[in-house]
């Protein structure tokens, strides 16, 4: 049995793979090393995942997560073995390469994330060899739905989006200034507070101002992020919730800047499948 996981800031899929093509798919909460310490993320495992398997032992686990770099990646690693019976190989990855292994498989390319947060790389079919850093939703992450509800909140209680847009947000979410700045400066996980407005950003896609809102938001993630790679040599792979939602609007911004899209994806999981498991 493979167990691939794909985890990012908000919610973990997992896919177990098994002989005779045999599959089951499981989702529990993010498990962000940097959001959670070993204790809890050997809960979520203990108590989300690990009753879902049928199985006891596992022959392989790929892990794709965010915030496993560095020495993040020794931290998950421990929790996967203390947590799981892994009998041959255990590899925890970025939540980037998992996107450049499952959107590009062995083809060289420019990989994106646009979800809760964002990020970027260029794979060379192999590895990820250039990587601008997202420096997170405060001082980067631009195209994300962290930093997309960040400058609609702002905009919105900043009285730059018209009262009848602000009292309908109000009452859908019985939410005034004062609660908002309590779950962005004193409550934690703020980014997946802010990142929760996007269905709300939406449905109201239709107005101008939210429309440009949006707009600029993907301008600036490919100016200050995709530009930098060889994005006129070759296609930009993108995954994600907020890019696969918003991919009308993603598709107008990269083709003003002359970038070309290639695939839009929620999630790169059926690759990952592709790309580790043989039948």
């Amino acid at each position: 049995m493979i167990l691939i996981a794909d985890s990012g800031s908000t919610k973990t899929d997992w896919c177990l793979l098994g002989e005779r093509r045999y599959r089951k798919d499981i989702a529990t909460k993010g498990l962000n090393p940097f959001q959670l310490t070993g204790e809890e993320l050997g809960y979520e495992l203990a108590t989300a995942l690990i009753p879902q398997l049928p199985v006891v032992e596992l022959e392989e686990v790929y892990f794709y997560g965010a915030g496993c770099i560095y020495d993040k990646v020794a931290v998950m690693q421990r929790v996967l073995h203390s947590q799981l019976r892994i009998v041959k190989h255990c590899e925890v990855n970025t939540d980037m390469l998992a996107v450049a292994r499952g959107l590009c498989g062995h083809a060289p390319g420019i990989a994106c994330i646009i979800g809760t947060g964002s990020n970027s790389c260029f794979y060379n079919g192999e590895e990820i060899t250039k990587n601008v850093s997202s420096l997170g939703y405060i001082l980067g992450d631009e195209g994300s739905g962290a930093v997309l509800g960040r400058l609609f909140i702002s905009d919105l209680f900043k009285n730059q989006l018209g009262e009848e847009l602000k009292q309908e947000f109000q009452e859908k979410y019985c939410m005034d200034v004062s609660k908002v700045i309590d779950k962005v400066y004193r409550e934690p996980l703020p980014n997946r507070f802010l990142a929760s407005f996007a269905p709300f950003i939406l449905e109201h896609i239709g107005e101008p101002k939210v429309r440009q809102l949006v707009l600029d938001n993907f301008e600036a993630f490919f100016k200050r992020n995709v530009m930098q790679y060889d994005y006129q040599n070759y296609p930009v792979q993108i995954c994600g919730s907020v890019g696969w939602f918003f991919r009308d609007v993603l598709h107008e911004a990269a083709e003003g800047l002359g970038i070309h899209i290639g695939q839009i994806e929620k999630s790169p999981m059926e690759g990952l499948v592709k790309f580790h498991y043989k039948d």
